[in-house]
């Protein structure tokens, strides 16, 4: 079994091959995750920009350029870096449930819930973008939709624990605190970690 190259070695053989190549959009989109991944932000950004001016079809770089963006908490560039991803690829499901998260997190409720659908309707599967939609759908003050959804993600993929707490909350937004115990318990047994205050208010059984 071949060994994995140590991260420093993987990024100076990646500019090695730039020196000799500087044209060469795969080295420029690997040496960017590489100081991705080291936390080197602002060297992984030229790096993706360089992949992107070398290769037409680079979206992956995109995608990432949005990753940095929002670990900067440029929530606004997340999106355009995604919209540009997904010019490229149009049935890239993540793009949009990153556009999705994107907005739910600026409280453009109605264009997160478009960008979140429509990520599900190209990927059923993305636990997360269903997730998120619950969230979009309780911030538009629509619970008995947050709780079909819920429902909906719950179904998919029963052991995710994220998705139990966001229906628990669902429910009892909707006022059924029998439901929101329910998977509130099961968030828990799966490993979630729950909010004090909710804890406490479900305890309490009050609304």
């Amino acid at each position: 079994m071949k060994k994995p190259m140590d991260s420093e070695l993987f990024i100076a053989e990646q500019k090695r091959m730039l020196v000799e190549n500087p044209e060469c959009a795969n080295s420029s989109y690997n040496l960017g995750v590489a100081l991705m991944e080291k936390g080197d932000f602002d060297g992984a950004v030229y790096a993706f920009q360089d992949a992107i001016a070398n290769s037409g079809r680079m979206f992956e770089a995109y995608v990432n350029l949005g990753f940095i963006h929002f670990q900067q908490g440029e929530l606004e560039d997340v999106v355009e870096m995604n919209r540009r991803a997904i010019e490229l690829e149009p049935r890239y499901a993540r793009g949009f449930a990153n556009i999705g998260f994107a907005y739910l997190q600026m409280s453009r409720t109605d264009e997160a819930i478009n960008a979140l659908e429509k990520a599900i309707e190209l990927n059923p599967k993305i636990a997360q973008a269903w997730s998120n939609l619950i969230n979009a759908y309780l911030q538009k003050g629509d619970a008995a939709k947050a709780v079909e959804v819920g429902e909906k993600l719950v179904a998919i993929a029963p052991e995710f624990a994220l998705g139990h707490n966001n229906l628990a909350v669902a429910f009892y937004t909707r006022g059924d605190i029998a439901k929101a115990r329910e998977h509130f318990e099961k968030a828990v047994a799966l490993g979630f970690e729950p909010h004090p205050e909710f804890a406490a208010e479900l305890e309490a059984g009050e609304k």
